[in-house]
């Protein structure tokens, strides 16, 4: 008989454990979809733009340009800079780099992990140091 008893509360144990994890796992999937909702909502009040933005570190494009471009350029933008070319032509230079007449050439940024907008955001930079404060 006392084996009985003893199947029986191991019964119940392992039914009560059953149970107990049931109600956790329901408790962790509500959280989750608690999550994923309030996700969601931050990110159709923020507008896909701005998370994109958020993700997006511009460097410093005084430091930037201190460090890789004014050795050429100069620390105003003055030489080997052609203010009648467009935004996105001088993106294409920084990005792909160019061939003057002698060396030393415009190196392309691009390959050594220059994104577009990090250059567009140092092109204004330099076109920023060109006018007269």
């Amino acid at each position: 008989m006392g084996g009985q008893k003893d199947g029986s509360k191991t019964e119940n144990l392992i039914q009560a454990i059953m149970e107990s994890t049931k109600m956790r796992l329901d408790l962790i999937k509500w959280a989750i979809a608690a999550m994923m909702a309030v996700g969601f909502a931050l990110l159709t009040a923020i507008g896909p733009e701005a998370a994109t933005a958020a993700r997006v570190e511009t460097p410093d494009d005084a430091a930037v340009y201190k460090a890789k471009c004014a050795m050429c350029h100069s620390p105003k933008a003055e030489k080997f800079y052609d203010p009648a070319k467009s935004e996105d032509e001088h993106v294409q230079i920084v990005l792909k780099g160019k061939k003057g007449e002698k060396p030393p050439y415009m190196p392309g940024y691009e390959e050594k992990g220059m994104t577009a907008d990090e250059a567009r955001s140092l092109v204004k930079y330099m076109d920023s140091l060109r006018k007269p404060n």
